[in-house]
């Protein structure tokens, strides 16, 4: 065999082929065990056929870095986010060579998958419903039927998600998402308690933060939505906001902000108990700033744009990950006036910044949940 590997090391293609084929008669060997015999034993990437690994650590060490940064996103949302996110990157850890940027900025969603595949990590999620239906209120605000014809931006969706721990009784802090349809704009804020009069209150300062105009409002069944003040809000105006709900019990029809609950607050807080009022202001402060900055300019989304019925399946066709920033920049409804504030307030960003301005009042906040920690609070 010796002999033979040797022989065949120095033939070219056309002998090689005459010469495996004696060495299996001979031997007995089936072909693909012969093909490694005569090659030796050496195992290394370079003996694979084929180029060489075309992406190194320095790009390896990019993604990664921007992936955690970002929280994780799925490789397909990545690939879009990592020119948005770069620039901040190379403020933070220093100019990348125009090769390495150049790469980078070239990868695949399925080269991400596989780079990244080391650090991925599986969290577990828990549900946990707060939604209490007001009925009084159902015959006066109209059960919204299929999709929203919506052409631009304003129509928003609204839901509450409860910082109760492992039980709703008692006083606690909610937070109320809204998000917008067309864009996937969204701002959150807290409230205690869920009273009609807070959520008015917070419903009036976002839809001031609105670099839109509100044309549409629906959400689910709950108390909170479903009172006079919301009514009177949305009707006594020149131009009535159209007001809606979802029909008792399915949660589909509030999927844009149903799937924001997680995103936008779950996966940030998590399932612990809010039951200090200082709370509240703590995490609007943050709502309003650089939660907001961080999830709306730099978190890039797909978006459902068709459902197609093939023989017994459904298939989905969605668009390229974009950020809401861009969605919202592109697309009609936005003022020349507030497309140059958003611009300018896009470039004044650094996402690395934001990802630790948000972590340093996380920590404030969790200090005044766990009661180990609240003595660190002045």
């Amino acid at each position: 065999m010796e002999r033979i590997r040797d022989r065949y090391a120095r033939a070219g293609r056309r002998h090689k082929t005459r010469i495996l084929d004696e060495f299996c008669a001979v031997c007995g060997y089936e072909r693909k065990h012969a093909i490694k015999l005569l090659r030796g034993s050496r195992t290394g990437p370079r003996d694979r056929p084929g180029p060489g690994p075309m992406y190194g650590a320095a790009e390896r060490k990019v993604a990664e870095r921007i992936w955690w940064a970002a929280q994780q996103p799925c490789s397909k949302r990545l690939k879009e986010m990592l020119p948005l996110w770069l620039p901040g990157y190379e403020r933070r850890h220093g100019p990348l060579k125009a090769k390495v940027r150049e790469k980078v900025v070239g990868m695949s969603a399925s080269t991400l998958d596989r780079l990244l595949a080391p650090y991925r990590a599986q969290a577990a999620r828990r549900r946990r419903t707060g939604t209490r239906p007001g009925r009084l209120l159902r015959t006066h605000i109209p059960i919204r039927a299929g999709e929203w014809q919506i052409d631009g931006p304003g129509y928003l969706e609204a839901d509450s998600v409860a910082h109760c721990g492992e039980s709703m009784s008692g006083n606690f802090v909610w937070s109320v998402t809204f998000t917008d349809i067309h864009t996937g704009w969204t701002e959150v804020r807290a409230v205690w308690n869920r009273g009609s009069v807070g959520v008015l209150q917070q419903v009036r300062e976002v839809e001031a933060s609105l670099p839109f105009v509100l044309r549409g409002f629906d959400c689910d069944n709950g108390s909170e939505f479903l009172n006079w003040h919301l009514i009177r809000y949305f009707q006594d105006r020149p131009e009535a906001i159209e007001f809606t709900r979802s029909r008792p019990y399915h949660k589909n029809d509030n999927a844009h902000v149903e799937q924001k609950n997680w995103t936008h607050v779950r996966q940030w807080l998590g399932y612990d108990r809010f039951e200090d009022p200082r709370v509240v202001d703590r995490l609007n402060d943050l709502y309003r700033n650089e939660w907001s900055w961080w999830h709306n300019f730099f978190c890039a989304s797909t978006k459902l744009v068709a459902k197609t019925r093939v023989k017994s399946r459904m298939v989905k066709t969605h668009d390229r990950p974009r950020t809401p920033y861009q969605r919202l920049r592109d697309g009609p409804g936005l003022s020349a006036e507030r497309r140059d504030e958003l611009d300018q307030l896009f470039h004044r960003l650094d996402p690395f910044d934001l990802t630790e301005r948000i972590e340093r009042k996380l920590r404030a906040v969790f200090r005044l949940v766990h009661p180990s920690l609240r003595r660190e609070v002045a």
